[in-house]
This record gives structure tokens, C-alpha cells and sequence, in this order.
């Protein structure tokens, strides 16, 4: 589903990611942790062509992101690319003016051409299927920080992306908040949505992630199952990353 190969990028003479190399497979959910700084959310914003990136290359189905694509290549490029990758931020950058309703149905109107009653109809769908049902009019000013970033999920599951990207989901969120977003993506995971998921929820990537990726300095230094990975790292610095999460 998702293959990168060899990303390197740099902001101005600082190496941010160095010859990543990973495969997401088709309904895996992939959790990357690491130290804050070595990477990770940059990686997501190149994935998703928020970033430009320097060196390799990164395929998401058919589609191909190369560093030396013309201006008019990549435009056309990234308007499929985000029809197929939905993205999940830490902060859950909602539109302050619409409804919840009208987040999610936002994206099947101007994206995909649905009507207002189709979208209605799918944000509907989404918005129950994460648990709020009840907030179909409120403002996100309204709404709590796990509520908001669940209308964020269903936001980003309203195109019907083949992948969905979340960037620390739950890191603005208090330990109640956290486990509702958590269990939102456990479902999701559960029904086989593709998802890479940068998280420091240890517990949430052991119990959830198909495959674990180790980060560190810009680096994939590990990969492997949950239990491979948390049990027997190989690494040193994923010793110590897991380490420091326990104390």
C-alpha cells in the first residue's frame, strides 16, 4: 500500500530524515515511535506531500512521489494523493465556523463532488460510528479535545481514503480524552483501515499495531511485531527509548 524507499530530507543543512526505508502493507496498522526530534511527523507530512523531501522516492498505490517532480506534475499528483491519505494532526485543526456536521462533510463536497445531501448522509455515518452521534451541531469550540480530534477522524475518513495518517493524536489530550480517541482507532485498525500511526501510546502499539517501527535520528534503526520489538529490542536505542517510557 505504502512504500518508501531511501527519503532523505533536510532543512537547510540539518538532516531531518536520512534513507528511510519502509513498507506498509494493505490493512496493517503501523505505529512509529521514537524520541521527540528524530523525524517522525516529518515523515507523515512527506508521505502525505505536506513536505518536499530531498532524495528516494515514496509510492502510495499507483501513485509516485519523487524530490524532482515539475510544479504542474506535482500538483495533479497531490490532488490524488490526498483523495487516497487522510490525515489526522495533533491539533485537530477543525473549521472554528462549521458544525461537526459540516467538518466532516467539508472534504466529500469539494474533494469528491458529492451533493450536500450525500455528504450529509456520509458525515452522518461517521460521525455515529465515532461516537457522537449527538454532536451533530455543535461547534468545535463546544466540544472537548477527545471529541474534537474524533470529529477529526471521521473528517479524514469521509473520503474514503485508501490510508490514514495521525501525528500524535493524542497528545494534547488528558489520560480520559486519550482512551477515547485510542478506541476509536482500535476499531479502525480492527476493521482493517490502513493506518501509520506516530504515537508515544506504548501501550496503544503493543495491544494495536501490527508492525512496530523504531525512529531515531531521522533513522528506522527496528521494525517488527509489538512483542518482537517491545520484548526483545534489538537496538540499544530502542532499549533506552523503552526504558525512559517505563520510568
Amino acid at each position: 500500500m505504502i512504500h518508501i524507499e531511501g527519503v532523505h530530507k533536510r532543512f537547510g543543512q540539518v538532516p531531518i530524515l536520512r534513507g528511510v526505508t519502509l513498507t506498509v502493507e494493505r490493512g496493517q496498522t503501523a505505529v512509529i515511535i521514537g524520541a521527540s526530534g528524530g523525524g517522525k511527523s516529518t515523515l507523515l507530512r512527506c508521505i502525505n506531500a505536506l513536505e518536499k523531501f530531498d532524495q528516494g522516492h515514496i509510492k502510495v498505490g499507483d501513485l509516485t512521489l519523487r524530490p524532482c517532480l515539475s510544479d504542474g506534475d506535482d500538483h495533479n499528483l497531490h490532488l490524488q494523493l490526498r483523495r487516497r491519505v487522510g490525515m489526522v494532526f495533533q491539533q485537530f485543526n477543525l473549521f472554528p465556523h462549521y458544525s461537526a456536521l459540516e467538518n466532516v462533510m467539508a472534504g466529500p463536497i469539494h474533494a469528491l463532488g458529492l451533493s450536500h445531501d450525500e455528504a450529509a448522509q456520509r458525515a452522518r455515518t461517521l460521525l455515529e460510528r465515532v461516537g457522537l452521534k449527538d454532536k451533530l451541531d455543535a461547534r468545535p469550540a463546544t466540544l472537548s479535545g477527545g471529541q474534537q480530534q474524533r470529529v477529526a477522524i471521521a473528517r479524514a475518513l469521509a473520503n474514503e481514503p485508501a490510508a490514514i495518517l495521525f501525528d500524535e493524536p493524542t497528545s494534547a489530550l488528558d489520560p480520559r480524552m486519550t482512551a477515547e480517541v485510542l478506541s476509536v482507532m482500535t476499531d479502525l485498525s480492527r476493521a482493517g483501515q490502513t493506518m501509520i500511526v506516530v504515537s508515544h501510546a506504548m501501550g496503544f502499539a503493543r495491544r494495536t499495531a501490527h508492525v512496530v517501527h523504531v525512529m531515531v535520528d531521522g533513522q528506522v534503526i527496528e521494525s517488527g511485531p509489538p512483542g518482537e520489538v517491545f520484548d526483545s529490542p534489538r537496538h540499544a536505542s530502542t532499549r533506552e527509548l523503552l526504558a525512559e517510557a517505563e520510568s
